[in-house]
């Protein structure tokens, strides 16, 4: 059904006169006339061509093309994703997970440092991938499960660099496997498999936790005058601690191994614990954690080959993950990079799990 057409208010009408007279005035834009006119300098409406590129002398216009490429040079991948001269410390960097954050960093520029107990396997993974990268992988033996060795460590590494950029807590360990599967669903049948049996122990979560999560604070701290001089001596950067969890310190399962999971859950806090009292201190430094899937490992796998590297078979994770398969070491890397660069993130945890938290529920 039409609508009848109602006139116009005569206020309007007045308005649009009076906005079509000053618009033959103006000197940039020309709106229609409400009376024809045969003067050609109202036939068309002018144009402003001021500060168009046709308009502009040669210099001012390659200054302007110039300016315009610096922009879209600051999203490339190289920038973006750019840790050239950045001193890295990896905690366990001799296999699993945090070969992947070293073999990240340093394959993008970074001198990386890696500590652990097991001199050797440092050695073999400086040789094996140390070599024609754009950064440097230099082994660093140490022993963070002491205060005292945390300290040996921290001289030690003050002896060869000023500052640090990147640190990255990564050593880990697992816990005591228990069964919590009821067959008769009794409480007394969850005591023997909980309480009762040998495999749980005091002593058992103690180590855990002291890897998991003591070891973490103590090191972040230890190297906090290192990271603060890293961000004054680099301008636009606030150095950074990324703490690697896992998704077992999310999820509401066991997963058979009480005391690994708690430690993990412990970490993801002491993450944003530690991320608010150094910010609330007036130190810029940030720190965050990664919480992985399952990627191979030692711990997942049980063993690496002669380049410290493992495999899990992608059978494994069908029906338990939206991805079906492990994590890729470039899935790490990418993330490692990802959180070393952005200086717009603190207090932050990331699950890079092929969705396994989805299915698992948290």
């Amino acid at each position: 059904m039409l609508l009848p057409r109602l006139p116009l208010p005569s206020a309007y009408l007045q308005s649009t006169r009076a906005l079509s007279l000053t618009a033959s005035h103006s000197s940039n834009i020309c709106f229609p006339s409400t009376t024809a006119t045969s003067n050609p300098r109202f036939s068309q409406p002018r144009r402003n061509t001021t500060g168009t590129a046709s308009s502009l002398q040669p210099h001012r216009l390659a200054r302007l093309q110039s300016t315009m490429a610096y922009d879209n040079k600051l999203f490339t991948r190289e920038h973006l994703f750019d840790v050239t001269g950045k001193v890295a410390l990896v905690t366990g960097g001799g296999s699993g997970i945090g070969l992947m954050a070293t073999q990240a960093l340093a394959s993008n520029g970074a001198k990386v440092y890696i500590t652990g107990r097991t001199s050797d396997k440092l050695e073999r993974v400086a040789d094996t991938y140390g070599k024609d990268i754009r950064g440097q992988i230099i082994p660093l033996a140490g022993d963070i499960s002491t205060k005292d060795g945390v300290k040996a460590l921290y001289d030690e590494f003050a002896k060869h660099e000023d500052c640090l950029c990147i640190l990255v807590n990564n050593a880990g360990i697992s816990s005591a496997t228990l069964q919590t599967e009821s067959e008769t669903g009794s409480a007394q049948e969850l005591r023997k498999n909980l309480f009762e049996t040998d495999k749980s122990t005091y002593e058992d979560w103690q180590q855990t936790f002291n890897t998991n999560v003591t070891s973490h604070f103590f090191v972040t701290t230890a190297f906090l005058p290192l990271l603060q001089r890293s961000t004054e001596k680099h301008p636009g950067w606030s150095s950074t601690v990324i703490n690697i969890t896992s998704i077992s310190g999310l999820v509401k399962s066991a997963q058979h191994h009480f005391a690994y999971n708690a430690s993990k859950a412990a970490i993801e806090h002491l993450t944003r614990m530690l991320a608010n009292e150094i910010t609330a201190a007036g130190v810029k430094v940030r720190v965050n954690a990664i919480a992985p899937g399952v990627f191979p490992s030692e711990m997942t796998a049980g063993e690496s080959d002669s380049k410290q590297k493992s495999k899990l078979d992608r059978e494994k994770l069908e029906g338990k993950a939206p991805a079906a398969r492990p994590g890729k070491d470039e899935d790490m890397a990418s993330t490692v990079l990802f959180f070393a660069t952005n200086q717009y993130l603190s207090g932050q945890s990331l699950a890079v799990d092929g969705g396994y938290t989805l299915t698992a529920g948290l």
